[in-house]
This record gives C-alpha cells, sequence and structure tokens, in this order.
C-alpha cells in the first residue's frame, strides 16, 4: 500500500545505506542507486549534476541548507523545488530513512519471518524464474569454451572433494566459473549435507547468522538439516538467529542453493545448512582480528563438534567472490590486461593460503584492497 511522504523525512533527508556505481544510458553518465538490503526493488539513475545534492543527504542538512551549500559549489542559482523533489522521489522509492521506509521494512521483515520458507528473492532477475530456462541456462555454462564440458556422473576417481569455494557473483559474468568447481562436485563428493557459508553483503551485527527455512529455487526448494542447524546453535552458546532476516534477500548462499538443486533434483537426497557470514567485515571495520572475537571460536567450535557427531556426509562450500575490481565496483578505469595479470596471482596467492589452512595470510590478503568478499 502506497503511503504518503513523510514532510520531516523530506526536509531533512537522509540516504540510507544504498549500493551507488556509474552507468552510461544514451551516451550520458548517471549514478545508479541501488537497495542491497531489497527493501525496495527500484533502481533509480540520477544525472550526474545531482550528486552534488544527494551527497548532502545527510540528516544533517536540511533542505534549505543544502540548497545553499550547492550554491556556494557551482557559483550559480539551484532551484529549492528541485532539491525538495529529489528527497521527496527518493523517499517514495524508499531510499531515505523516515517513517515511510520504516512502515516499508516492517512490512518485508514481516511477511520473511512468516514464510514457511526463504523465498528465491533473485529468481526472475539474477538467472530466470522457469525451472527449464533456468536448468538450460546453467547447461550452458558447462558447454561453453570457457567452461568444463559436460558432468561425468559416474567418472570417479580423483581425491573425493569435502569443500568448494565458489563464486557469488552474477550467473552472467561467473557462470563458467561455478561450472568448474560444481562439476567436480558433481563427480567427486558423496555428501548428503552441505554447509553453504555465504557472504553478507549488507553487513550484521553478529558474525553468523542461521536459518531454518528451506531455500525456495526455481528447481524445487533446498531443504535444510534443521537438527544440524538446532545442534550447531545450542553449542555456539550465542543467538545464531538474532540476523536471520540478512537471509532474506543475500543472493551469495540463494546462487549455491541453486547449483545444487541443478546438480541433485532427482537424483540423490541432500540438505543445507545456511550460514551468513559478516566476521571478516566486522573485524576490519574493528581493526581487529576474527580469532579475538570469541563469537566467532565458540560458532566454528560448536561446527566441528556438530559435524563430528553427525552420521551425515558433510561437505562445505563457500559463496566467495576474490578481487572485485573495474568501474561496476568503483573503480574509475577499466583494468588493464597487466593489471588482470597482477590481480591473478594475488588471488592464486590466496587461494594457495586456503589450501595451506593459513588463516592468518588468508585474512590478510581478504584485507587488502582488492575487495574480497
Amino acid at each position: 500500500m502506497s503511503r504518503p511522504a513523510d514532510r520531516s523525512t523530506a526536509r531533512r533527508p537522509r540516504l540510507r545505506g544504498v549500493e551507488a556505481f556509474p552507468v552510461e544510458h544514451d551516451g550520458e553518465r548517471y549514478l545508479a542507486l541501488r537497495d542491497p538490503a531489497g527493501y525496495t526493488s527500484s533502481v533509480v539513475m540520477l544525472p550526474m549534476a545531482l550528486l552534488e545534492i544527494v551527497s548532502l543527504f545527510d540528516g544533517a542538512h536540511d533542505v534549505d541548507a543544502i540548497q545553499q551549500a550547492v550554491m556556494r559549489q557551482r557559483g550559480e542559482h539551484v532551484d529549492l523545488a528541485r532539491v525538495e523533489e529529489l528527497a521527496q522521489a527518493l523517499d517514495q522509492h524508499g531510499f531515505l530513512e523516515g517513517p515511510r521506509f520504516e512502515a516499508r521494512r516492517a512490512d518485508v521483515d514481516g511477511a520473511f519471518l512468516a514464510a514457511p520458507v526463504r523465498p528465491a528473492s533473485h529468481a526472475g532477475g539474477a538467472y530466470p524464474a522457469d525451472a527449464a530456462a533456468l536448468a538450460a541456462m546453467i547447461d550452458g555454462f558447462f558447454a561453453t569454451p570457457q567452461g568444463p564440458g559436460p558432468i561425468k556422473r559416474a567418472a570417479g576417481g580423483g581425491s573425493p572433494v569435502c569443500a568448494l569455494i565458489a563464486p557469488h557473483i552474477d550467473f552472467h559474468r561467473g557462470g563458467p566459473a561455478y561450472a568448474w568447481g560444481y562439476r567436480d562436485l558433481a563427480e567427486r563428493c558423496s555428501a548428503d549435507v552441505f554447509v553453504i557459508f555465504g557472504t553478507c553483503h549488507a553487513g550484521m551485527s553478529h558474525p553468523f547468522a542461521l536459518t531454518r527455512k528451506p531455500y525456495d529455487t526455481p528447481l524445487g526448494a533446498a531443504p535444510v538439516d534443521v537438527d544440524f542447524v538446532e545442534a550447531v546453535a545450542a553449542r555456539a552458546r550465542q543467538d545464531c538467529f538474532a540476523a536471520e532476516l540478512a537471509h532474506r534477500n543475500e543472493h551469495a548462499i540463494e546462487f549455491q542453493a541453486v547449483f545444487l538443486r541443478y546438480l541433485f533434483a532427482g537424483r540423490r537426497d541432500v540438505a543445507i545448512v545456511p550460514v551468513l557470514t559478516s566476521f571478516v567485515h566486522e573485524a576490519l571495520v574493528r581493526g581487529r582480528r576474527p580469532e579475538n572475537d570469541r563469537r566467532v571460536a565458540r560458532f566454528l567450535d560448536a561446527l566441528g563438534e556438530t559435524v563430528a557427531a553427525s552420521r551425515r556426509r558433510v561437505a562445505f562450500v563457500a559463496g566467495a567472490d576474490l578481487a572485485h575490481v573495474g568501474p561496476r565496483f568503483g573503480d574509475a578505469e577499466p583494468v588493464s590486461r597487466a593489471e588482470a595479470t597482477r590481480l591473478a596471482e594475488a588471488d592464486r596467492r590466496t587461494l594457495e593460503a586456503v589450501t595451506a589452512g593459513d588463516a592468518q595470510a588468508f585474512f590478510d590478503d581478504a584485507s587488502s584492497s582488492r575487495r574480497i568478499s
């Protein structure tokens, strides 16, 4: 239901924690605003001329002060009505903090908590909502020249796979990379429970968040091993569901659930344990290493104890990207071939730290400017 704009919000606008990135349309450059938390599906494209105005939507300036500040910067008149209209439009689309947004958030959060499953929030956007179209798209990731070729389900041989680091980037960018990892999982992993770690891009107040909700996909819901989840939560001695709402719109686990359903639906009964994480980000913000956070240690100990006590075959999947570079991720210029080569070498060093089990070296790499997530 549409709600009237709140006058106090529009008079003293405060932009929410939204994602901003440059785009081009018809030869013109714009600043696109998108809500990573998914409380609004709108993407607002602002002409670059409005950037100075929006940058002052900090809650400390009212629209009159914003008008005066921008006029001082530009040395020319700025219409107050233009500032007011921009604030009202952003408020209507859910991009400003205030009563209108709080009501929107309460509606969305309440619907998620009441739902029996975690909806496939990115179906129809990041990937097809139709099951046949989605399966055909993933088939193409394996068949493309950049892909690994078809899955040989009876292949066997080689060391068994017990853990996988897969991307969580958009399928249209990283599809073949997903296929390489999941081919090995299909051919050389016998697990019937997959603990999926996913980065929480919106951030959380807790380092980990569990959910009991099955992850729905167009290929059917990925069931959760609720007994396993409850056992971890009981052993961890902390509220592992306090940030459960973060699962609602985060894609990092959803994309892995899609691939697991593609591999095993109708072939083998598998369940997932969805674990959203934000402890690396929190450690960087607070300037301390993850191992110094007792919540992290308690959760990981609880997970290890639950795996050891389980009678099921458990494997791990991490939805985790490496270098994030280029204009799409905030850089001024496209990545040169030489820079791409340097970044690839740095990413390999990161992966060497992972395979060596060197958590300290991995954290040092993850905290570099390559924006690992």
